[in-house]
């Protein structure tokens, strides 16, 4: 390892719900630093969403990623001249990082409806244990499992 690792800085709480999850998701969406719009469109989502299947809305958010969160993820390693796809464990900070980066990069990816409804509809197929976000987790997962033959390589 290079010199020293970089501190890892705590994430301030959004004001309305009081939880750091929100703010990763606020953050993610944000564009040119439009915090204020980027709030109104995942408050307006999270709160929709939550009123769809009458549930409290951080309920539904926490139901929603833990749908979506990976156990297992792949990694390169060179060994001996040749590149292994090695399995390793995903730590809970990187599982929220990639929670909230495949459900608000697929709904950029979608058009044809506003951000929010569109966001809105992920969380909702999130919660409900489908749609493409918990796709793409199952595939890192399914390539994972592929490879554990050279689970041995971790280090």
């Amino acid at each position: 390892m290079r010199g020293k690792a970089a501190k890892q800085r705590q994430l301030r709480k959004d004001p309305k719900y009081g939880s750091q999850l929100v703010t990763r998701f606020i953050s993610q969406i944000m564009h040119d630093g439009k915090r204020q719009k980027a709030e109104k469109i995942f408050y307006a989502a999270m709160e929709k969403g939550a009123k769809n299947v009458k549930v409290d809305p951080m309920d539904f958010l926490n139901q929603a990623v833990d749908n979506v969160r990976p156990s297992l993820e792949v990694k390169s390693r060179r060994v001996g001249g040749a590149n292994y796809q090695v399995p390793v464990p995903v730590s809970g900070e990187r599982q929220e990082a990639l929670v909230v980066r495949w459900i608000v990069g697929i709904t950029r990816k979608n058009s044809g409806d506003s951000f929010d409804k569109l966001l809105e509809r992920q969380l909702m197929d999130a919660f409900n244990n489908a749609g493409e976000a918990v796709k793409k987790k199952e595939e890192v997962e399914r390539m994972a499992e592929a490879n554990k033959a050279f689970a041995h390589f971790r280090w």
